[in-house]
């Protein structure tokens, strides 16, 4: 298995490491904690039943607002279990995070430059294919990931057998087949959410290497020019290649020094 259980000890990450750390980068994303002791982002394509595994891990526990300058409505709830407080945030459903819809970069922003503890992916078991592509966009930007496999029951139904523990395998990530209608599978996604945060569950994701036709020298020489100016970031080629993209949310993160926030290394509460 290629993410692993491991025994919570001096190695394990600590909430200095945490995203409840960075409180004040979290303040200026809108969010307040609450005197949570974690962040879990929950992301996914449209009509895959986020909202539903959002108003079971939550209950009444909810609020709702828009995010900060947007009209773009954002949810978020909280829940506690084995004694820790945990901040619920529902990002807008997106199909991609390269595109340069509203939705997409609220989603891809609160990834990267929020840096939650974790972030639950919620997948439509009936059309897996099709949202992998998000999955795989997400774990290039973090390896703090749990997959719920959703709507497991329709798949059932429609006589759709999935492998999740190969799936595990292959992604390198908890992979947690639930119905959350029917509370299916709740338990045990809060278990994997609950071990990433504390870090008895290591993940090792799987991830694809970026290439880009007639780039690679230069994308080369900006990851080495990102190594120098920001030797902790992580994922540097991702980075690198949006830059190159001319992403305008990257570059003006990198010219306000807001990426370099992203180093482990910088403090996060100023």
């Amino acid at each position: 298995m290629i993410w692993r259980r491991r025994k919570v000890g001096s190695n394990a990450p600590g909430c200095a490491n945490c995203a409840v750390a960075g409180a004040g980068r979290l303040n200026r994303l809108g969010l307040r904690l609450d005197n949570a002791d974690y962040v879990v982002a929950l992301a996914g394509n449209p009509n895959t039943g986020k909202s539903t595994i959002f108003n079971a891990l939550t209950g009444l526990r909810q609020h709702t607002g828009n995010w900060p300058g947007k009209t773009i409505a954002r949810a978020e709830g909280g829940f506690e279990t084995e004694g820790k407080r945990f901040k619920l945030v529902d990002l807008p459903g997106t199909y991609s995070l390269l595109s340069a819809s509203p939705d997409e970069e609220v989603a891809r922003d609160f990834i990267l430059f929020g840096r939650p503890d974790v972030t639950v992916i919620v997948v439509d078991a009936t059309r897996l294919e099709r949202n992998l592509n998000l999955v795989l966009q997400i774990l290039q930007i973090t390896d703090r990931v749990v997959v719920a496999l959703n709507l497991i029951d329709e798949a059932r139904a429609h006589g759709l057998e999935i492998d999740h523990q190969g799936l595990e395998q292959e992604l390198g990530v908890p992979v947690i087949p639930t119905a959350a209608r029917f509370q299916e599978g709740m338990d045990a996604l809060t278990r994997a959410i609950t071990g990433i945060a504390g870090g008895s569950i290591e993940c090792r994701p799987r991830r694809l290497q970026l290439e880009s036709a007639g780039v690679g020298d230069a994308l080369e020489e900006v990851t080495r020019m990102l190594e120098v100016e920001f030797p902790g970031l992580p994922h540097k080629p991702w980075i690198a290649l949006r830059l190159l993209e001319g992403d305008p949310r990257i570059v003006d993160a990198l010219t306000t020094g807001e990426l370099e926030a992203l180093n482990p290394g910088e403090s996060l509460a100023s």
